[in-house]
């Protein structure tokens, strides 16, 4: 039986939800669904869709929003908070590290081969320093609930974390029609995410900046799936949107073209992988990038963020060894669990793996967005068959989790209020200090019953509040 965040066994309401729940039940039920179409009208209006890549009618889809938040307790999320610091603090240490000295790696705490052969792994950065000392400038970690003191970490996205776009405009969509619940349920604010990104970024800029660092987040273009939170970001932050058509390389800087000539930007926001942000460095067939970026950056002339080379502690096969990560570079155990993680790469993890996998969630070390993975308890025989097949062909392709009972929060349906699967990614800016904004996008799995909460897989969003003390 799954852990109902809303409501307790014996059926009250548990202490976040108290406050919801007296005004929920004093709502007439057909107010509240003409309030969820309003909100749905309201993200039609605004824009706030996605595309998916691979299907038929991919060009762009309304993102499903819930209009029952999600609440978390003061206590709740000092716990949380004080675990994704500490987390995002070790996963900074640790690219330093494997950038430089790689100690952990002579230490024997993790496989030389497991980072150096990875293709996410740039050695282009070896031996360099981003300005600041910082590489994960925004992260996004994804946790997921059990139980009512059991929070795990699905995953770390330290590359290009998206989403918060959703976290935004889900607040103001929920403030718009119920601004009366912000003040007796005493949340706290998101709103100033924008603000706060910008200042992150500014305080980073490099060492060589004078006066007011310019900024600018750097899109692949309106056909990327993640195009509508690009310019979101970039209008929010009062920032320009640039293609790398519009940027080149010269005297040394990356320049602008502007209406008044070419001008220099100090701090780039990158939503481009590393494959595609410099052509002379990486694919020479990127139309995406900016030809030599990669030399300005190395000589200090410009801040990237995220540091290229980041993605890398996005690797699955990584993230199953973020306790011993965290543990070297802070000397303490970490204070957020992972979720139990089967290595396919190993013989004895791959056996038990195939003699399980209709109990066991699998997936790709490098995928993303629910693609590339067997979610076996839903899976037919046939499906792990094919899978396995893979397995065994590409064992360390593959990292195997158990099938956790994720927690569950309410969400409209026809006939009043069903429990749905939940996650949740907060967001993190780092600079010269941690910065947690207090809720973050959690992702709800519509389909009664579904454990796979993407947009791209049928999930929707909900708005996140957490609650002062």
């Amino acid at each position: 039986m799954a852990f109902d965040e809303m409501i307790d066994a014996d059926s009250t309401p548990r202490s976040p939800y108290k406050t919801y729940n007296d005004w929920y039940s004093r709502q007439d039920r057909s107010h509240l669904i003409q309030k969820s179409r309003d909100a749905e009208n309201i993200f039609r209006k605004t824009g706030i869709t996605f595309a998916v890549y691979g299907h038929a009618d991919s060009a762009e889809k309304l993102i499903p929003f819930d209009i029952i938040p999600r609440i978390i307790s003061a206590k709740e999320w000092r716990k949380l908070a004080l675990g994704i610091e500490q987390r995002v603090l070790a996963l900074n240490a640790f690219l330093d590290d494997i950038y430089h000295k790689q100690e952990i790696i002579r230490a024997g705490r993790i496989p030389r081969e497991l980072i150096e052969r990875n293709e996410a792994f740039l050695p282009e950065m070896i031996g360099f320093k981003p300005p600041g000392g910082v590489y994960t400038h925004i992260v996004g970690t994804d946790i997921v609930r059990t139980g009512e003191d059991q929070f795990y970490v699905l995953e770390d996205n330290a590359r290009t974390p998206s989403g918060v776009s959703y976290m935004l405009e889900n607040r103001e969509t929920m403030m718009q029609m119920f601004p009366e619940l912000f003040h007796e349920n005493k949340v706290r604010r998101v709103e100033d995410y924008p603000y706060q990104l910008r200042q992150s970024l500014s305080s980073l800029a490099p060492p060589g900046c004078k006066g007011k660092p310019r900024v600018a987040v750097l899109t692949p273009g309106i056909h990327n799936s993640a195009y509508y939170e690009h310019s979101f970001l970039a209008d929010m932050m009062g920032v320009e949107l640039v293609e790398g058509s519009d940027l080149r390389v010269m005297d040394g800087k990356v320049k602008m073209r502007t209406t008044r000539g070419y001008e220099a930007i100090d701090v780039l926001y990158r939503r481009v992988d590393d494959d595609f942000l410099d052509p002379l460095t990486f694919r020479p067939d990127s139309a995406l990038g900016v030809p030599g970026i990669m030399d300005v950056y190395r000589a200090g002339n410009i801040t990237i963020a995220n540091a290229p080379g980041t993605g890398i502690s996005d690797d699955k096969a990584i993230y199953s060894y973020m306790p011993e990560i965290v543990e070297f570079y802070t000397g303490r155990k970490p204070l957020l669990e992972n979720v139990p993680t089967w290595r396919c790469s190993e013989p004895d993890s791959l056996k038990y793996v195939l003699d399980n996998l209709a109990d066991l969630v699998v997936k790709e070390v490098h995928g993303s967005g629910g693609y590339g993975m067997l979610v076996g308890p839903t899976a037919s025989k046939k499906e792990r068959a094919l899978f396995a097949d893979k397995l065994r062909s590409r064992p360390s392709n593959y990292i195997a989790q158990p099938t956790l009972s994720l927690s569950t929060v309410p969400i409209m349906v026809k006939n009043g209020i069903a429990p749905r699967h939940v996650d949740l990614r907060p967001y993190v800016l780092v600079s010269d200090k941690v910065k947690i904004i207090p809720g973050g996008l959690t992702r709800v799995a519509l389909k009664q019953g579904s454990l796979v909460v993407n947009s791209s897989q049928g999930g929707g969003t909900k708005d996140t509040w957490v609650l002062e003390d």
